[in-house]
């Protein structure tokens, strides 16, 4: 199993991951609904692709369900896409129409996330960087993003666990 790494300062979260594939299959698994829908999230949650443009300025939404029937709806706008070097996105919650909203189970959390993902092969194993920051944010909501690093180090190491046990069984 592979380790994670996490920083959270004043540029927000750095997660760090280290797959046993090849960085052109974990480009794959970040670009394609067929692929995402089976394994981004959290554990145990099942996911619905509605939509995915993967393109500068295009959309992915998506709906979250838990074992027990909690929904949650989510959003990414993709920025700059460098195949298969970087993917730049802001994710936020969204409603089921797709329009941002503010998250289902923090009072106060940044309405946007940048998040730039970048991927690097040595020996046919990737190195996965993903770097995230609240935008557009008070004070206050960055200083909610920076309280909850042991959540979202939970969460992203679920996420990350579910995306090498799907590596392992795909192919390009």
């Amino acid at each position: 199993m592979s380790e994670n790494t996490f920083k959270v300062d004043e540029q927000g979260l750095v997660l760090t991951r280290v797959l046993d594939a090849p960085r052109e299959l974990v480009f794959k698994v970040w670009s394609e609904a067929e692929h995402l829908k089976n394994w981004w999230g959290p554990k145990g949650f099942t996911m619905e692709v509605m939509n995915l443009d993967f393109s500068p300025g295009g959309k992915f939404h998506y709906k979250m369900q838990s074992p027990d029937g909690f929904e949650m709806w989510g959003l990414f706008i993709f920025g700059e896409i460098v195949e298969p070097e970087k993917i730049e996105f802001v994710n936020a919650f969204s409603d089921k129409d797709g329009n941002m909203v503010r998250a289902p189970f923090f009072e106060v959390w940044p309405l946007e996330i940048q998040n730039v993902l970048t991927f690097e092969e040595h020996d046919g194993k990737t190195t996965l960087t993903m770097k995230g920051y609240p935008i557009n944010a008070t004070e206050e909501e960055v200083a909610a993003f920076n309280a909850n690093k042991d959540s979202m180090r939970q969460g992203f190491a679920g996420t990350f666990e579910q995306l090498d046990e799907y590596l392992a069984k795909s192919s390009l």
